[in-house]
């Protein structure tokens, strides 16, 4: 079981969204992440290299990126976005990942 884990921006980007939509994106984290953070599915899947993370998890129109360190245990979500076209909004605005 690995330990789900905020950076302040994400945290950010989680209180610009709706309650209900926090609690949406809060119950998809716990359902996909807990247990294999890294293995890949439909919904989550590993990035190509860039400097924001590692992994990608899609929760419908939500976008929740995070990185893994599995000899900790420890997921840390750096950011969360919504999927609006092609583009993902960070709190309202573009956001270069």
């Amino acid at each position: 079981m690995y330990e789900i884990e905020f950076a302040d921006e994400a945290l950010a980007d989680l209180k610009w969204f709706k309650t209900y939509e926090q609690n949406e994106i809060l119950d998809g984290i716990e359902a996909n992440l807990y247990y294999e953070p890294t293995s890949e599915t439909r919904n989550r899947g590993l990035l190509r290299p860039n400097q924001t993370s590692a992994w990608k998890l899609r929760l419908g129109n939500f976008r929740v990126y995070y990185d893994v360190d599995t000899s900790l245990n420890i997921v840390l979500i750096v950011a969360i976005g919504l999927k609006v076209g092609n583009l993902v909004l960070f709190r309202g605005s573009a956001r270069n990942l």
